[in-house]
């Protein structure tokens, strides 16, 4: 089985449900309240291990009632947390706004996320043991050069999101295989708003980047080759929230199974496109089965 380690957050997303998002000073009434299991490495695990593979999570949960429910609810879905970390204090929460158009606004306080600066006693030997390492940036940079700088020295394929978007060094991104950001954060790094300006702007940095495009589907640019764009199945959005850790937990599956970009590329958005279709993030995430149906209708 394809193993797939994750370096990086777990939150309690706190989610409120709302005809439209207030603006600032306005009071607004919800209709819904959930809290759900989500931060970008926790549900990039989910994803991944729903799309198949044998997951690993590095990184930490608070020592509160958030802390057992994240880590418990990630065991019910397949991940292993031997290498989570329980540290004093609370666990990592998002507070999430969700509109009736499916769009969210979010507010991440990093919680026990915030300890992890460094890797631990056998966070290295689990890397060196992957197929793939995926990274994102809601834990210290430190910890996320530690984790890369190590795949690097063992032949660990790695798989950065660069959110949320923020100036990533030329040593960090010297040891990134893939980069995948989304349009908006895509722009950020570069200050080009056109996608295929922005890829190969940060083709200069990585040799390779995948450029998620919402509804629009995701921009493949490599060295040496015209940029290939694969479209997302056409869904009426209940909730984006988790769709592009969705997107790349499977891509990152797909390719460490030894598929074509394009067909990585496809497989994913089909996974993307079911997740935006319920509420929540690692809730609304489809299994292999469900996937591969999407994928074959697309």
């Amino acid at each position: 089985m394809t193993h797939i380690a994750v370096l990086g957050s777990t939150n309690m997303d706190l989610v409120a449900y709302v005809a439209k998002a207030p603006q600032r000073g306005e009071t607004v009434t919800g209709r819904e309240f959930r809290t759900i299991p989500g931060g970008k490495g926790a549900n990039q695990a989910v994803a991944a291990a729903h799309a198949g593979a044998d997951v690993s999570l590095i990184g930490a949960v608070g020592a509160d009632s958030f802390g057992s429910q994240l880590r418990s609810t990630l065991e019910h879905f397949g991940v292993n947390t031997d290498h989570l970390r329980t540290t004093e204090g609370p666990s990592g929460t998002a507070h999430i706004v969700v509109d009736d158009e499916g769009g969210n606004a979010i507010v991440v306080i990093p919680g026990a996320n915030g300890t992890v600066t460094a890797l631990a006693p056998g966070d290295e030997g689990l890397i060196a043991s992957a197929d793939a390492l995926l990274l994102q940036l809601e834990i210290p940079l430190e910890a996320v050069l530690a984790g890369a700088e190590a795949a690097r020295r063992h032949g660990v394929r790695t798989i950065l999101t660069p959110a949320p978007a923020q100036f990533l060094s030329p040593q960090l991104l010297s040891t990134i295989d893939l980069l995948v950001p989304n349009q908006h954060e895509a722009a950020a790094l570069t200050g080009f708003t056109d996608p295929r300006g922005a890829a190969a702007a940060l083709l200069e940095q990585v040799p390779e980047v995948v450029v998620t495009l919402g509804a629009e589907g995701s921009l493949y640019a490599t060295r040496g080759a015209d940029p290939i764009t694969v479209r997302a199945p056409k869904v009426t959005a209940v909730d984006s929230t988790g769709a592009g850790d969705t997107f790349v937990g499977t891509l990152a599956v797909a390719l460490a199974e030894g598929r074509e970009m394009s067909e990585a590329m496809v497989w994913a958005s089909a996974a993307a496109a079911m997740s935006v279709q319920k509420p929540g993030a690692t809730s609304s995430m489809p299994y292999r089965s469900e996937i591969d149906a999407q994928a074959a209708g697309a």
